[in-house]
C-alpha cells in the first residue's frame, strides 16, 4: 500500500509493456491510476500538473529532465522514482509482473536513513607521474585547470619545452599514501630539470628519500598502481598511457577536482562489541583478513577503519560476528524494512514463489538493463534488489529473507571484484548449512551465487533453475542488533521446519556456539570474564561461579588464550532454546569462609590447596596461629595480625616525655650525692 498523498504516475513507454492499470492501482492502493503512454514527451503536462503534490514517476530514464521541471516549478520535494521498465515490464513475464511491478513501488516509498560522509578539501595540486611523452601533454591540456608538476620517469626523446608551464622532476615514487586533497609520496632519484636543456631533457643532484605532498595523482607510468585498485580511491588515477581514451577520460575527471568533496562513510564501527583483542591476545580477525584494500588495521584490543581508504565493499560487515562493523549504506534496518515491503507488497498483490535477486548499481543493473533490452528479462516471480555492493550482505540479511518467505535468494556479484567475494561465500555456506540441517528441501539452492559477465547465462540461471519448495512467511522486527535479526529470523524458520532442531552443529569459526570448562583444572581465577569482549561469560558476585550467555558468544577464543590452565574449549553451535538467553553455571565451587568473621572470600579448594602448599612447609606459616591467617579475608588478617605479639604494625614502646625539671631534679640529686 502506497502512501495516499503521494501520486504515482506510471508510463507503459508507448505500449512497449503489458501493464494492467486497473489491477496494479488496486494493488498500490490507488482507485484511478491513470495509466500514461509517453508521459516524458507528449504528456509531460500531467507530470507538471502533479508536481502541486509528492510525485512518484515510474521510470528511471528521464530522471534528470522530471528533476529539471521540478526545480523549475519550485516544488519544495524531490520526485521519486523506480524502475519498472528493465526491472518488470521488459520482459517475457511482462504481463504477469504486476505484483512486482506493485512490491517496487512499494519499496520506492520508503525514507531510507542516508549515510555519513568525509569532505575532502583539495587545492589542486596535481601530480602527473609517467614516462615524458604522455605526461608533459597531458600536463599542458591540465595546467589551465589545476597546479601541475611533472616527475617523469623517463625522459626518452622528448624535446625540451620552449616555455616550460609546469615544474618538471625526474625520479621514482617508492612510497604513497594518503587521500584526496592530502597525499604523501617519497621518490627516490628525486632530480629537478636543467633549465639550460637543449636537445634532451636534462636532471641534476639526483637524491633519495625526497617528500612532497599534493592533492590529486596521475599514474602514467604504465607500472603497477601505486594503491589497491579495489580501493577506488579518490584523487588518484592510474592510466594506461598507451591508451587515447583512457588519457582523455582521466583529463576530463581530473579537471574538476578544485573545492570540497564528500565521500560517503560505508561502514560505522563500535568499538564497544568489537571481539578483535584483549590483553595483547588476538582473537577475531575477520575483517581485516576479507578487507581487500587494508583500509582496516589493528588498534590495540579493537581495529581502525580508514573512511579514506574503504571502498565500500562491505566485507567487514558481512563476516563481523558482532555487528562492530556495519554497513550503512543502506543500514540493517533499512535492508530488512525493505525485504519486508517488498515481499508483503508482492503477496498482497496477488504474487506467488517470490524469488531475490540482490545486485549492485553498476554490474548487476547493467546486467538486468541488457537481459530486459536483448533477452527474456527478469521472471515475474524475481525481484531485483539494489544494494551499494553484494559483498555487503551477510547471513543475518539472509536468513530474514528466507524467513520473510523468500524461497530462493540470488546473488549476483561483479567478476571484476571476484577476489572480494570469499565472505559472503562463507556466509552463504553458513545460512544453507542452517537451512539444511531444519530439514528444509533443496538447501544449496535456497541461496545461489551468481558470477557471471554474460547477461545471457545470469538470464539462464534466473529461468532455468527451477522453483523450489515454498518458505513460510513471517513477520518480521526489523530494529535489532546483527545477531538478534539473525536468531530471530533463524527461530522463525526453524519453528516451522521439516525437521525442527533446538541445537545445531556449525562448522569451526562459526559466529554462534558455547563453551566448554573442565571443572577439574578450573581454579575459578575468573581471567576468562575480564577476556570475554561480549561479556557471555559472567561471573557471580555473590559466589564463586563462572556463568555463561550462549546467544552472546561468538567463538573468538580469547577466553581459551587467555585461561592460564588451558581448560576452556569451543563448541560452534546454533542455539534455538530459550536457555541460549539465559545464563547457566559452568563451573562452581563452595566458598571458603573465613575463620573471624564468617565472610565468604574465595573457593575452598583453592584455600585448601594452598595452606596444603604453606602450612609447616614455609617459613612464615610454621606456627598454628600463622597458619589461621591463610583462612582468613584480608581485613581479617590485618587484623588478627595487629592483635598478636607478630603484629607488623606495632612500635616500640613510647618513650617518657622529659621536661625541663626532670632535668633540674637529677641535677640537684646528682649535687647531694656528692657532698
Amino acid at each position: 500500500m502506497t502512501d495516499p498523498a503521494r501520486r504515482i504516475l506510471v508510463c507503459n513507454c508507448e505500449k512497449t509493456m503489458d501493464i494492467n492499470a486497473k489491477a496494479l492501482g488496486k494493488a498500490i492502493g490507488v482507485d484511478d491510476l491513470g495509466l500514461h503512454n509517453n508521459l516524458c514527451r507528449s504528456e509531460i503536462s500531467n507530470y507538471t500538473n502533479a508536481l502541486s503534490q509528492d510525485v512518484m514517476v515510474c521510470c528511471t530514464q528521464e530522471a534528470a529532465l522530471f528533476r529539471e521541471l521540478a526545480e523549475e516549478a519550485g516544488t519544495p520535494g524531490v520526485p521519486a522514482f523506480t524502475n519498472i521498465r528493465e526491472r518488470a515490464g521488459w520482459s517475457a513475464d511482462g504481463g504477469k509482473a504486476t505484483a512486482k511491478m506493485a512490491a517496487l513501488i512499494a519499496e520506492a516509498g520508503l525514507s531510507i536513513t542516508p549515510a555519513r560522509t568525509i569532505t575532502f578539501t583539495s587545492d589542486g595540486m596535481c601530480l602527473i607521474y609517467g614516462r615524458a611523452e604522455v605526461a608533459m601533454e597531458m600536463a599542458q591540456k591540465l595546467a589551465g585547470r589545476l597546479s601541475v608538476t611533472l616527475l617523469i620517469t623517463d625522459a626518452g626523446d622528448a624535446i625540451p619545452p620552449s616555455t616550460v608551464d609546469v615544474p618538471m622532476f625526474k625520479g621514482s615514487i617508492s612510497a604513497a599514501s594518503g587521500h584526496l586533497g592530502a597525499f604523501e609520496i617519497v621518490v627516490d632519484g628525486y632530480a629537478p630539470a636543467v633549465p639550460s636543456s637543449r636537445r634532451q631533457l636534462d636532471f641534476i643532484m639526483p637524491r633519495d628519500g625526497a617528500s612532497s605532498t599534493c592533492s590529486v595523482i596521475i599514474d602514467v607510468s604504465g607500472n603497477a598502481p601505486l594503491f589497491s585498485p579495489r580501493t577506488g580511491l579518490d584523487g588518484y588515477f592510474h592510466v594506461d598511457p598507451t591508451s587515447p581514451a583512457a588519457v582523455a577520460e582521466c583529463l576530463f575527471a581530473a579537471s574538476d577536482l578544485v573545492g570540497e568533496f564528500e565521500k560517503p562513510i560505508y561502514i560505522t564501527y563500535d568499538s564497544g562489541i568489537c571481539a578483535h583483542s584483549r590483553n595483547r591476545k588476538t582473537g577475531c580477525s575477520k575483517c581485516l583478513d576479507a578487507c581487500p584494500v587494508s583500509a582496516i588495521a589493528p588498534d590495540g584490543d579493537h581495529v581502525a577503519i580508514d573512511p579514506a581508504l574503504c571502498g565500500g565493499c562491505g566485507s567487514c560487515a558481512s563476516v563481523c560476528p558482532t555487528g562492530a562493523a556495519s554497513y550503512a549504506l543502506p543500514g540493517r534496518e533499512d535492508i530488512v524494512r525493505r525485504l519486508q515491503t517488498l515481499i508483503a507488497a508482492y503477496r498482497n498483490a496477488g504474487g506467488t514463489a517470490p524469488e531475490l535477486l540482490i545486485h549492485d548499481d553498476s554490474h548487476g543493473a547493467q546486467m538486468i538493463a541488457m537481459m530486459a533490452r536483448f533477452g527474456r528479462g527478469l521472471p515475474a516471480n524475481v525481484i531485483p534488489f539494489a544494494v551499494n555492493q553484494t559483498t555487503q550482505i551477510g547471513h543475518d540479511s539472509l536468513a530474514a529473507a528466507l524467513a520473510i518467505g523468500v524461497d530462493r535468494i540470488h546473488l549476483l556479484i561483479d567478476p571484476a571484484r571476484r577476489d572480494e567475494t570469499s565472505g559472503l561465500a562463507d556466509e552463504v555456506s553458513l545460512t544453507t548449512g542452517i537451512v539444511a540441517a531444519m530439514g528444509y528441501a533443496q538447501p544449496e539452492a535456497r541461496v545461489v551465487i551468481i558470477d557471471e559477465q554474460d547477461p545471457d547465462a545470469v538470464e539462464a540461471v534466473l529461468w532455468d533453475g527451477g522453483e523450489p519448495a515454498a518458505m513460510p512467511a513471517h513477520d518480521f522486527i526489523a530494529a535489532s542488533t546483527k545477531r538478534q535479526v539473525a536468531r530471530s529470523a533463524f527461530w522463525l524458520l526453524n519453528a516451522d521446519a521439516p525437521q525442527s532442531r533446538d541445537i545445531i552443529a556449525l562448522p569451526e569459526r562459526a559466529p554462534y556456539g558455547r563453551i566448554a570448562v573442565d571443572t577439574e583444572g578450573c581454579t575459578l581465577c575468573l581471567a576468562c570474564v575480564s577476556a570475554c569482549p561480549m561479556g557471555a561469560i559472567r561471573d557471580n558476585p555473590d559466589a564463586p561461579q563462572i556463568r555463561f550467555v550462549e546467544q552472546d558468544c561468538v567463538q573468538c577464543g580469547l577466553c581459551a588464550d587467555t585461561c592460564p590452565e588451558n581448560v576452556i574449549t569451543l563448541e560452534p553451535r546454533l542455539n534455538l532454546t530459550n536457555t541460549a538467553m539465559a545464563p547457566q553455571v559452568l563451573h562452581e565451587e563452595e566458598p571458603a569462609e573465613c575463620l573471624r568473621c564468617g565472610k565468604p572470600f574465595g573457593t575452598r579448594s583453592s584455600i585448601e590447596r594452598i595452606v596444603g602448599q604453606l602450612a609447616g612447609k614455609h617459613p612464615m606459616f610454621q606456627s598454628a596461629d600463622a597458619q589461621r591467617l591463610i583462612r582468613m579475608c584480608d581485613n581479617c588478617r590485618i587484623v588478627e595480625q595487629a592483635d598478636t605479639m607478630n603484629d607488623p604494625f606495632a612500635m616500640g614502646e613510647r618513650p617518657t616525655v622529659r621536661t625541663t625539671q626532670d632535668d633540674l631534679d637529677e641535677r640537684a640529686a646528682g649535687e647531694r650525692k656528692k657532698t
